[in-house]
């Protein structure tokens, strides 16, 4: 696979220092430029390559990387270059015509062959399906069938912006003047093609010119609250103080935290809904001290068909994030380690889900 070029802002290249070593990016590959910071975490290049925000990196240095190929794109949705559900599947249908763009001149069945090939490389997602169907819809040969790809893939990605606009628009009234949020892991710009889920109303109060303040969990193991929320917010001039994930509790106690807004990846048709672990222990503290909590998603990730959370099937990741901090051992090497990438929150925990058709409340059915 090739990539065409990387953009390092904020620090040189020998300066950027990836969390985990396991991320480590060849310094040779890099190429210097100084511009504003802008938080945009996809987007075509000059060139048709997609371009990413290396999200490794952050909060260090902002890297853009090219990507030329759907093997590139896969290989940065596996070493979370690429994160956040919205994203992933912006990425993929992207990744799709990147990979296809040296068929174009190919015949239709040669064409449509190589594109199912590619799409099972990049896992199927709801974006894929919509591309492979389109693709097989297309009169044409190739070069039709890319263009159309092309045209599909930039519609999955300003149609998710706009989701992102609506559910800060529902989410708006919900954070008054001098209101003080607290969020968990990361759910804005660099999880979405937009300004993001649970931080969208939050940009769109920070728009208005009400006076706010984030309180964002670290977010161990990978510590994305730590390395991107908190960029993200810090970037966009909206006031926030980093805290370590067991402080939330003690900080509601205080009554510092008027309300919580958190993603999801998944949603069950119950109100059940599974996002990165430590949000359920953020849910249960919330409703203890009569803190409102509330779930943004976009209505898509409402599983329907999912009677409850306990079907909800929850991945396991390496132990090494639990047993090392920026590729530092602080456990013993012997000792086992339990790294699971979400937990559930059952619904009866939830004050409301913030989605782009609205404030909802659950069960939700096959609408």
């Amino acid at each position: 696979m090739r990539n065409a070029e990387f953009q390092v802002e904020g620090r040189t290249a020998e300066r950027c220092a990836p969390l985990n070593s396991a991320f480590r990016i060849p310094h040779s590959a890099f190429r210097i430029s100084f511009r504003p910071m802008s938080v945009q975490a996809i987007a075509w290049s000059p060139s048709g390559a997609v371009r990413i925000v290396d999200q490794r990196a952050l909060p260090e240095a902002r890297i853009e990387r090219d990507l030329e190929s759907a093997e590139a794109v896969a290989e940065a949705i596996r070493t979370l270059q690429v994160r956040g559900a919205p994203l992933i599947g912006i990425a993929a249908a992207m990744g799709l015509v990147a990979g296809t763009r040296e068929r174009r001149g190919a015949p239709r069945e040669e064409f449509l062959g190589r594109l199912a090939e590619l799409a099972r490389l990049l896992a199927a997602s709801r974006p894929l399906d919509r591309m492979t169907r389109r693709a097989a819809t297309t009169p044409g040969d190739g070069a039709a069938l890319w263009e159309r790809l092309r045209a599909e893939a930039t519609a999955i990605w300003e149609e998710d912006r706009a989701m992102c606009r609506r559910i800060g628009e529902a989410g708006l009234p919900l954070v008054p003047d001098g209101a003080t949020v607290l969020t968990h892991c990361n759910a804005g710009a660099l999880a979405t093609g937009g300004i993001g889920t649970a931080l969208a109303p939050i940009y769109l109060a920070h728009e208005a010119g009400r006076r706010l303040h984030v309180f964002v969990d670290e977010t161990r193991p990978v510590l994305q609250g730590a390395r991107l929320t908190a960029w993200e917010l810090a970037h966009a001039g909206i006031p926030c103080t980093l805290i370590a994930d067991a402080a939330a509790g003690s900080l509601m106690r205080q009554a510092k935290v008027d309300l919580v807004i958190v993603g999801a990846d998944r949603i069950a048709a119950n109100g059940d809904f599974a996002n990165k672990i430590g949000t359920y222990p953020l849910a249960v503290l919330a409703l203890h001290h009569g803190v409102p909590f509330y779930c943004a998603a976009p209505s898509s990730t409402i599983d329907a068909a999912l009677r409850d959370g306990d079907g909800i099937p929850i991945e396991q990741r390496s132990p090494d994030e639990v047993k090392t901090v920026a590729g530092r051992p602080v456990a013993p090497a012997a000792v086992a380690a339990l790294n699971p990438a979400f937990d559930v929150t059952p619904a009866r925990y939830v004050t409301g889900f913030l989605t782009d058709r609205g404030l909802r409340k659950p069960p939700f059915g096959a609408d």
